[in-house]
This record gives structure tokens, sequence and C-alpha cells, in this order.
């Protein structure tokens, strides 16, 4: 396993070989020395093709995030929400798949979604803090201050996720 730094600060790429033979494959998805944040609990979500979830946050008891792709391929995407940070109110993005070996960790202070690029995707996320259901936030996944270049044109959202305010509303509230 590899470990890449990207511009955002302490948001990393993690590469792992994956060997494949005629039996199927094996790959490693966590190795504790990458890492000087505590991974409290792992969960496990899916998603047909299309399916947006996003942008979410915690404003109190912020998460970090280590993800992993098990099986499809979705787009990442990472939104800064550090107040001091230099790339504050930027985004970074990801193709992660099963086939790509690609994992991303994203600090606490950062807003998250993906979409779903094929039929199933399952993916797995080690996180640093509990769910605060009272302090989520969701920001539009098409704000168009934020300007992500998604790869879906016709989105699948949850009722929930419809609702989610603007990038600038955001600001106003918590910033």
């Amino acid at each position: 396993m590899k470990s890449k730094n990207t511009k955002f600060k302490n948001l990393k790429v993690i590469s792992s070989p994956i060997y494949r033979d005629t039996r199927g494959s094996f790959r490693e998805i966590f190795k504790k020395i990458f890492f000087k944040e505590k991974f409290i609990f792992t969960c496990v979500s899916s998603s047909k093709k299309n399916v947006v979830r996003g942008l979410h946050l915690q404003t109190k008891f912020p998460q970090g995030k280590y993800l992993t792709v098990l099986k499809g391929e979705i787009y990442d995407v990472a939104v800064d929400l550090r107040k001091n940070s230099k790339t504050f109110g930027k985004y970074f993005s990801i193709r992660l798949s099963d086939k790509n070996g690609l994992s991303i960790f994203i600090p606490a202070g950062f807003a998250h979604g993906f979409v779903g690029l094929k039929e199933e995707n399952i993916i797995s996320y080690h996180c640093t803090n509990y769910r605060s259901k009272n302090h989520e936030v969701g920001i539009s996944w098409n704000d168009k201050h934020l300007d992500i270049k998604w790869p879906v044109k016709k989105p699948i959202l949850s009722n929930k996720d419809k609702k989610n305010i603007s990038f600038k509303e955001f600001i106003k509230l918590h910033g």
C-alpha cells in the first residue's frame, strides 16, 4: 500500500495492489500505519447507478472518513469547509473502484458525497466519529458556487438530499 498527499491538507489517496488469479482477487484495504487518526466504527452502503449521496457533513462531532469501494465504481467528492484552510470552498474529486485499488481519507471538516457509476456500488467507510443526527447538514450536490463536474445527467436523490442547502446558505449559518 502507498499513501499520496493531495493539495488539500491531510486529504490522502491510498493505493493498494490487487492480486488476481483464476480463483478471484485479494486486496489489503487498511493499514493503521498510514493514519494518525483513530477510527471508531465502520459502515457499508450500497448505491445503484446514478444515485448521488451528499454532500454531507456534521457541524459538531465532525467525522474523518476512509472510503474504499468493495464493488463497483463511484465518483467521489470532498469539499473543504475548514475555515482557515487554503483550499476552503474548493473540491477534490476522484474515481474509486474495485478495479483501480484506490481509497481516500477525507479529514474532518469536509463535506462528502459521491455518485454510483455502476449498476451496483458497495462502499466501506471507516469513521473517526459516530453519526450525530442532530448535527448533520447537507449542501446541494449541484451548487453553482462549487461547480462540481459530476459525471451524471439524471441523478437519483433521496428526499433528504433534495432539501440540502446552498454553499452560501451553509456559510451564512455556520461560517
